[in-house]
C-alpha cells in the first residue's frame, strides 16, 4: 500500500492561539513538530526526524526569535533548513533583517491563510528539489570517480607493461623498476622540506614522479640485444650505442605527447627521467653533458636510484655490493656524479631503501 510521503514542519510559536491555528491549517498537509519556546526549537531542529521547513515566530517566551534563528543556521546538522520567518505587521526592519540573515520568506501577522499554505508548499517543494539534486549531484561525482580510478588504474597497468617489456630483455634486472620508483618516492619525500625543493615537490608530483620512474629505461626496446645483454664491458662504439637509449626513451614519450596533442605533468617527468637520468652533477654525463641544477630535478632523484640499485644487484661480470658500501660509493659521488642535496636526502632515508630492496627482491638482488 502505497503511503503518501508528508514533510515535516516545525512550528516555534511562544502563543498558544496562533500555533493552535497554524496547526490545524497545515495539519492535514504535514507531519508537525510544534515547538513554544526557544530552546525546543534549537533541539527539535537538530534531532531526527530533522524539518524540511521551519515557520519561525520572533516572539517567544525564553529568547528572542533572531537568536533562534541564528542558533539554527550557525549550526551545521541544522544550517540548510530553509525558515520563514513570521514577522508582526507594520515592522519592516524585522523584515529587512530576516531576508539579511537568511530567511527562505516573511510573512507578516496576521496571516492569509491561502497565502501562508502557499508559501509553505513552494517552499517545501524547493526543499525536496534540492535534496534530489544533492543526491544525484552526489550520486554522480561517484559514477565519476569510480570511473576515474578505473582510468588511472589502467594507465598505471599499461605503465608498467610498458617497462616490464623493456626489463624482460635483461634476465638480471629482476624487479628493477619497482625498487627504484619507491626509491624515487622515498627521496622525493625526504627532500620535499629542503626548501629549494618545496614548490615541485608537492604531494601530487611526487605520486606522479613514482609512476613515471619505471619509464626511465624504456628506451633499451630499440637497444641490440649483442649489446644490451652482452656480459663484458662495451667497446667505445658499443657504448655509444647504448648511450642513445635516453634519446629512444625520450623520443617514444614525445611521440605520446605528440598524439595527444598536448602534454603533461605526468608525461613532463616521463620524458625529463627517460631522457636525463645519465647525467651526472658535474657536466661529465650523457646524452647532454648537462650540469648542476640545469638537470631536472626528476632525473636527479632517478640517477641516485638507479645507481643504488644497479650497485646493490648482481651482474654477470660481478657480484652485488652491500647496501653499505653502496651508500658509501654514491656518498662519494656527491657533487660529481650526483646532485649533494639528493645524496643527503639518501643518507637520511637509507633505512628505507635497505627496506624496499628486501621487499621487492628479485634474483637482481639475492
Amino acid at each position: 500500500m502505497d503511503v503518501k510521503f508528508k514533510a515535516t514542519l516545525l512550528i516555534v510559536e511562544g502563543a498558544a492561539g496562533p500555533l493552535a491555528r497554524l496547526e490545524e491549517l497545515l495539519g492535514e498537509r504535514y507531519h508537525l513538530l510544534p515547538a513554544y519556546t526557544g530552546a525546543d526549537a534549537i533541539r527539535l531542529a537538530q534531532e531526527a526526524p530533522q524539518p524540511d521547513l521551519i515557520l519561525l515566530g520572533l516572539v517567544l517566551p525564553d529568547m528572542d526569535g533572531f537568536t533562534v534563528f541564528n542558533e539554527i543556521k550557525c549550526n551545521f546538522l541544522s544550517a540548510d533548513i530553509p525558515v520563514i520567518v513570521m514577522t508582526q505587521a507594520a515592522q519592516p526592519q524585522e523584515e529587512r533583517r530576516a531576508m539579511r540573515d537568511g530567511a527562505c520568506d516573511v510573512v507578516t501577522l496576521p496571516f492569509t491563510p491561502e497565502t501562508l499554505v502557499a508559501r509553505v508548499g513552494t517552499h517545501v517543494q524547493l526543499k525536496l528539489a534540492r535534496a534530489m539534486l544533492k543526491d544525484q549531484k552526489n550520486h554522480f561525482a561517484h559514477l565519476v570517480a569510480e570511473r576515474t580510478r578505473t582510468v588511472v588504474h589502467m594507465q598505471d597497468a599499461t605503465v608498467l607493461a610498458m617497462a616490464s617489456l623493456a626489463e624482460s630483455r635483461d634476465p638480471d634486472t629482476g624487479n628493477h623498476i619497482r625498487r627504484t620508483q619507491h626509491y624515487v618516492a622515498a627521496l622525493a619525500r625526504e627532500l620535499r622540506f629542503h626548501h629549494q625543493h618545496a614548490g615541485e615537490l608537492t604531494d601530487e608530483n611526487i605520486a606522479l614522479l613514482y609512476k613515471a620512474a619505471p619509464l626511465h629505461d624504456i628506451g633499451k626496446v630499440a637497444v641490440p640485444d649483442s649489446i644490451l645483454l652482452k656480459p663484458g664491458k662495451l667497446t667505445d662504439d658499443e657504448f655509444e650505442i647504448m648511450k642513445l637509449h635516453t634519446v629512444y626513451g625520450r623520443d617514444a614519450i614525445a611521440g605520446v605527447e605528440q598524439t595527444l596533442g598536448e602534454s603533461n605533468q605526468f608525461l613532463r617527468f616521463a620524458g625529463e627521467i627517460a631522457y636525463s637520468h645519465q647525467e651526472y652533477w658535474d657536466g661529465s654525463g650523457y646524452p647532454q653533458g648537462l650540469a648542476g641544477h640545469a638537470i631536472p630535478l626528476s632525473a636527479r632523484l632517478m640517477a641516485v636510484a638507479d645507481v643504488y640499485d644497479a650497485l646493490i644487484s648482481r651482474r654477470a661480470y660481478r657480484p652485488a655490493f652491500t647496501h653499505e658500501t653502496a651508500v658509501e660509493l654514491i656518498r662519494q659521488g656527491s657533487g660529481e656524479h650526483f646532485d649533494p642535496d639528493v645524496v643527503d636526502a639518501m643518507l637520511a632515508v637509507e633505512e628505507k631503501f635497505k627496506a624496499i630492496a628486501a621487499q621487492f627482491q628479485g634474483p637482481a638482488a639475492d
